[in-house]
């Protein structure tokens, strides 16, 4: 079979490999109709060491299962299914608290042994507690917006629910990318009255009014901290969802929120040093959390909202291409000719 992997920054390949196989007797083999490029996926391709093996990529996919484990009874051969970006047994404390990226027998596409799902098969650990069906006669016009229940959807929501969003709170949301524009879209079914996008690429803020925002703010650094204070009377807001993952994104979070707020991050931070002091949090009381998105515990309510038209995350992808020209796929969302891009083996 194809599949994708990245050798270093900018280099990557589709090659052939074996068919995935059943390992464990919680296993699921899943045949992939549809995958995509994540924003995460750009930073190895900016900073990746170049080296002999390459790493297996992509983590987010809708397929048909075409073989279980003998341990996998809530499945069978030609499911429709979507998966989470990270598998887990949902049976463990963690998984049942909702935090299934916390859970001790799960784990990551593309590591650990498991191939990545940009790929033609992936084989699928903890099956049961991962995969989760769909109607097989699911209208075809449902499935952009379902495969982002694999991960950007379900992380912006993520955000805004870690980040306490409520009917007459205000929020800011740092980072116009996929990520950012879905924390706009489930802050706005959450009920914030005021939404501020800080993004500076009109089609995609464009994206972001359309799903909700009230305002958008294309400055950046400290004249973006200024603008959103300048919006909310020098108050800033209650909620700031960071969808970035850089030093400056985290530096604007804590310069635009209210004395009291949240910050929720869940853009990757390519940082472990940050600011936590009396300037920064500790001053103002500031409540700082978000992480891996544990989208098992939000993914089976989600299903009938997009089935129900409430909500159509998949205006997020706005190009499309075949497995075999994944490399470009790549190169369309780096180069922001894309803002996220289907990729179909």
């Amino acid at each position: 079979m194809r599949a994708t992997f990245m050798y270093g920054a900018g280099d990557v390949r589709v090659e052939e490999v074996a068919d995935p196989t059943i390992v464990e007797p919680t296993d699921a083999i899943v045949r992939v109709t549809m995958a995509c490029v994540c924003g995460s996926d750009l930073h190895p391709y900016h900073s990746m060491s170049a080296g002999p093996t390459g790493s297996p990529m992509g983590h987010e996919f809708i397929g048909v299962v075409e073989e279980v484990g003998g341990a996998v009874s809530n499945l069978k051969p030609g499911d429709l299914v979507i998966s989470p970006f990270a598998y887990s047994d949902n049976t463990c404390p963690f998984c049942r608290e909702g935090f299934h990226t916390a859970c001790p027998h799960g784990g990551f596409y593309g590591a650990d042994g498991v191939g990545g799902a940009q790929a033609e098969r992936v084989r699928v650990p903890q099956a049961s507690g991962t995969l989760v069906t769909i109607p097989a006669d699911v209208d075809e016009k449902f499935l952009p917006s379902l495969l982002t229940l694999s991960d950007v959807y379900l992380t912006g929501y993520h955000a805004a629910h870690m980040g306490r969003v409520a009917p007459g709170k205000s929020v800011t949301v740092i980072g116009d990318g996929a990520v950012g524009l879905s924390a706009v879209l489930a802050a706005k079914q959450l009920g914030a009255d005021r939404i501020v996008l800080m993004g500076r690429h009109s089609d995609r803020t464009d994206l972001g009014r359309a799903f909700g925002a009230t305002d958008v703010v294309p400055e950046r650094g400290a004249d973006g901290v200024a603008k959103v204070l300048e919006l909310t009377g020098g108050d800033g807001t209650h909620v700031v969802l960071e969808a970035v993952g850089h030093m400056p994104a985290y530096e604007q979070a804590y310069g635009v929120v209210r004395s009291g707020g949240v910050i929720s991050r869940v853009g990757v931070p390519q940082y472990e040093k940050a600011p936590v002091g009396f300037g920064s949090l500790f001053g103002r009381n500031i409540t700082l959390n978000g992480g891996p998105a544990p989208v098992r515990a939000y993914i089976e309510a989600a299903i009938p909202q997009v089935l129900g038209g409430e909500i159509d995350p998949g205006r997020v992808f706005d190009a499309e291409t075949s497995l075999d020209d994944v490399a470009e796929a790549y190169r369309l969302m780096d180069s922001r000719e894309a803002l996220k891009v289907i990729v179909r083996p």
